[in-house]
């Protein structure tokens, strides 16, 4: 009984309590009710960003591209559109030269170096004139069998000197200065390393053992060979302060290439010279110029 008594208490103290809330004044709190509501849990705020987040990029405002290329109206003009219509117009025509020059250059040296051909056979003597002789090809490095000489071209001279006398001079190693001008130089000029060689290929052959013009092609050789000799002679003071060079003499000293230990073949070690016919040289080389 004392169960159910207790029951009975309970449930009117429920009653009680609902009661005095429902009279309780709106605003009005109840200390129980705040307690429970505080104590609920609140939303956690949401976690930072990680240190090595970097934040997106801001692309600047890109201004949009000229259709025409020119940079606007007041963009100022490089190159040759910087030129007067006048100078455009003379360096165009200078550019077509220039091109115009090196492919006729080019087709002349293609037909000199290739075989005989129809084109070569009627157009022979013009592709000649304008090769030779500063354009000579020469293909003696793919020949099956190689130069084995050293090669020497020295020349002396008859010169008249400013008080009038007459002496000659000694010879000049050319092929030496030019050998000594190439070793150790990184950047050799061509006629350092092939102006004279090629002049004296081109004299041995088109002249025969005599010194006689078999080609005829002989007296050009001859002209260009002197012209070299003597303004080396002339770079190098052999008239000395005031003098001239009357005549010129060329020869060549010929050494054999020694051959290697492993093989038997014996050569003579002796040098075999060549000598040229004196040379008249005309007054205007004989002065310094090239003739």
């Amino acid at each position: 009984m004392a169960g159910t008594a207790d029951s009975g208490d309970s449930a009117d103290s429920g009653r009680e309590a609902r009661s005095a809330d429902h009279l309780r004044p709106e605003g009005c709190s109840s200390p129980g009710l705040d307690d429970a509501r505080s104590t609920s849990p609140s939303p956690s705020p949401p976690p930072p960003p990680p240190p090595d987040a970097v934040a997106p990029a801001v692309r600047p405002a890109v201004p949009p591209a000229d259709p025409d290329g020119a940079g606007g109206p007041g963009a100022p003009r490089t190159g040759v559109a910087a030129l007067s219509l006048r100078y455009q117009i003379a360096a165009a025509l200078a550019l077509a030269v220039v091109a115009a020059t090196v492919c006729v250059h080019l087709g002349m040296v293609f037909l000199h170096v290739a075989p005989s051909n129809t084109v070569t056979k009627a157009h022979g003597e013009a592709i000649d004139d304008w090769i030779y002789p500063e354009f000579e090809q020469n293909w003696k490095l793919f020949a099956p069998n190689p130069l084995q000489q050293n090669i020497a071209v020295q020349v002396r001279a008859q010169v008249r000197t400013a008080d009038g006398a007459t002496r000659t001079t000694g010879w000049y190693d050319l092929s030496a200065e030019d050998g000594r001008a190439i070793d150790g130089n990184l950047l050799p000029s061509h006629t350092q390393q092939n102006e004279l060689r090629r002049a004296w290929d081109f004299y041995t052959a088109t002249h025969g053992g005599g010194n006689q013009a078999t080609a005829p092609r002989g007296v050009l050789a001859e002209t260009y060979l002197r012209r070299i000799v003597v303004l080396r002679l002339h770079r190098a003071e052999a008239a000395g302060p005031g003098g001239e060079i009357e005549r010129v003499q060329v020869r060549s000293r010929t050494t054999p290439v020694r051959p290697p230990k492993w093989s038997d073949e014996r050569i003579s070690p002796k040098p075999v010279y060549r000598e040229l016919s004196w040379w008249t040289v005309p007054a205007d080389e004989s002065r310094g110029g090239a003739g």
